[in-house]
């Protein structure tokens, strides 16, 4: 939301100070991201500025008022004085033709600005992803650390027993020191990746103290649409329609400087002039510019550059996005299949595998190192499905921002946010 005074920056603070006492979510961290980045609400100025520029083209120029007085060096002569008035009449004929310019810029601008909301909401979704599968890898780390710490201490019962050699034992206290570090480790990412998604909510001081989920949100049951992802890419994309936009604006100046090019500074105006013997004139001036040397060629041959330019820039963007929708679209893919794999096979195998072990650690058939052994290979498959499911959620929000919207059902959503600026 674009917050132009005071009194609505204090609405929203309160807003945000409920949304930070809850348990944020995800849409929950975006929407505060939106309502509280500082840098976001440089970019809504932008808009400001474009609504400016086109109430300035909507303005005539101010007519040009001129005198002069001339003082005898003698009498009996009285003073020669003369005043004239002018507008600018080129600038009356062009006055419709420049605000459309300048309305069509302040929609290239809403685009612009649209596409950095979704920007940013991609960026806060893969920050809280990133440290939500932070958090929960925590707790599974601790719990591999407990389970090498029991294998140390039996290590250490056993050596003492003259069971196993130096070398057993150093390998466990090597393997126990390793999963030490894993937690110091990811406890500093953890910290680093909560000042990244403080930065993007544009939260401080008091404001840091939010909490989030510790484990992230399971596979969806509905798949996302992958049919006609293309097609809806491009014509949801907001940075392309922007380049649409700036395209269609270039070829209304480029039919205007053709209209006008040997039509220069055309000014009417009224002169009126006392002379020294007190009588009046008064009479109409007008002043126009005569296309000999310059007639727009230049100009034109800018216009005509840019247009090209915009043309090619437009084309590559068409082609780069139906590239990112299928490199995006294919990376989700991939990830939902590991994902669903681990879920489906390799996290309920270990999990049997412990269970066996169990039993024949029971019955006397297997040693506790191999439980150990067991609980570790799970807990690694817990980890490697937490990796999983991280870049899963993701490659999904890449691929909502590769759309230009978030998925619901069937369809793509374009942002509310972004529906609110361009109403503004």
């Amino acid at each position: 939301e674009w917050q132009k005074d005071t009194g609505a920056r204090d609405q929203i603070q309160e807003a945000i100070r409920a949304l930070l006492r809850r348990t944020l979510s995800a849409d929950a961290a975006v929407q505060i991201a939106l309502l509280n980045n500082r840098e976001l609400q440089a970019t809504f100025e932008e808009i400001g500025i474009a609504q400016a520029d086109l109430i300035e083209a909507g303005l005539l120029k101010n007519p040009i008022f001129a005198g002069d007085a001339r003082f005898p060096n003698r009498s009996p002569s009285g003073t020669d004085i003369e005043m004239s008035i002018a507008q600018e009449f080129f600038d009356l004929l062009v006055a419709p033709l420049r605000k459309k310019v300048a309305a069509t810029q302040l929609m290239k601008t809403k685009l612009r600005v649209g596409d950095a909301i979704l920007k940013l909401a991609t960026e806060v979704k893969t920050a809280f992803y990133e440290l939500q599968a932070e958090q929960q890898l925590l707790g599974r780390l601790k719990a591999i650390n407990q389970t090498d710490a029991t294998a140390v201490e039996l290590a250490q019962r056993q050596h003492e027993a003259g069971n196993i050699n130096d070398l057993d034992l150093a390998n466990q206290q090597a393997t126990y020191s390793q999963s030490k570090l894993d937690i110091a480790e990811t406890a500093a990412s953890i910290r680093a990746d909560r000042e990244k998604l403080n930065r993007l909510m544009g939260t401080w001081g008091d404001d840091t103290a939010w909490k989030i989920d510790n484990e992230l949100p399971e596979l969806p049951g509905g798949d996302f649409p992958q049919r006609r992802l293309e097609s809806l890419a491009i014509n949801q994309r907001l940075d392309l329609a922007a380049t649409k936009v700036e395209l269609g604006a270039l070829v209304g100046s480029l039919g205007i400087t053709k209209t006008y090019r040997y039509v220069g500074s055309v000014e009417f105006g009224v002169d009126t002039e006392k002379e020294t013997d007190g009588q009046r004139m008064t009479g109409p001036t007008w002043q126009l510019e005569l296309p000999i040397f310059n007639r727009g060629q230049g100009r034109i041959a800018k216009l005509q550059a840019q247009l090209r330019q915009a043309e090619r820039r437009l084309e590559s963007e068409a082609v780069g996005i139906r590239a990112e929708v299928h490199e995006a679209r294919d990376r989700l893919i991939a990830k939902r299949d590991l994902t669903t794999y681990y879920r489906d096979e390799l996290l309920p195998g270990r999990k049997k595998i412990l269970e066996l072990t169990l039993t024949h650690y029971n019955a006397m058939l297997k040693s506790p190192y191999d439980l150990l052994l067991a609980k570790q290979n799970e807990l690694s498959a817990e980890r490697g499905y937490i990796d999983a499911l991280r870049d899963y959620w993701i490659a999904r929000a890449d691929l909502e921002r590769a759309v230009g919207g978030r998925f619901s059902g069937a369809s793509v959503e374009t942002s509310s946010s972004f529906k609110e600026t361009k109403n503004n």
